[in-house]
């Protein structure tokens, strides 16, 4: 199965043209940039238009609207999730929003949602990048989450997608698990990177 992947569009989503062909497009979070229902709405109508068997995604800091809000319809194939999971093809993915909330209430908060990931997890989702890993701010610190990278080492995920530090797009390998920094805008929310293409 092949896997787009991408994060970060901030409510530019339309100006993306010529997505690669995959199987699966899955989106990292920060859909909006203003977090409103009416840019949330228009992004889940472009997402269910896409030429994709199967389309994910996730919220994340600059999608306000979707704190502790469910979304009561997607289209035809699409996923939201929020702290949940989904088979499909035998491939086990989970996902994480990362809220304000969430960063305000850093102790409390995250490390809650982190424990729930499964043990049996294929792809993690999540728009929080972990601690040293394509979390590099411009300023040149470190801006990922100290206990999803350690959760994540437990788990030994075979793929961990993220976004958020717009500045750390790439992909980094290791023997156990490949991360990806999907993160298409750059530091003044230009669309001017690539999503990536995996092979599952």
């Amino acid at each position: 199965m092949t896997i787009a992947f991408l994060s970060d569009t901030h409510g530019k989503h339309h100006e993306l043209k010529n997505l690669p062909q995959a199987d699966m497009l899955i989106h990292a979070g920060d859909l909006s940039r203003n977090g409103t229902e009416e840019e949330i709405t228009d992004f889940i109508e472009w997402f269910g238009t896409l030429n994709y068997r199967h389309k994910i995604f996730i919220a994340g800091n600059h999608d306000d609207c979707l704190d502790g809000a469910g979304i009561e319809e997607t289209p035809h194939n699409c996923y939201y999730l929020c702290n949940s999971g989904i088979e499909i093809e035998g491939v086990k993915i989970w996902g994480i929003p990362f809220f304000l909330s969430d960063e305000i209430h850093w102790a409390d908060l995250y490390p809650e949602k982190i424990a729930l990931i499964p043990q049996q997890t294929d792809i993690l989702v999540s728009h929080c990048p972990p601690f040293g890993i394509l979390d590099k701010s411009a300023f040149g610190a470190n801006m990922g989450n100290e206990d999803l990278r350690k959760q994540v080492e437990i788990i030994n995920p075979r793929y961990h997608l993220f976004g958020h530090i717009h500045e750390a797009y790439g992909v980094y390998k290791t023997s156990r698990t490949t991360f990806v920094n999907g993160a298409v805008a750059d530091a003044n929310y230009e669309l001017v990177k690539r999503p990536v293409v995996i092979t599952t």
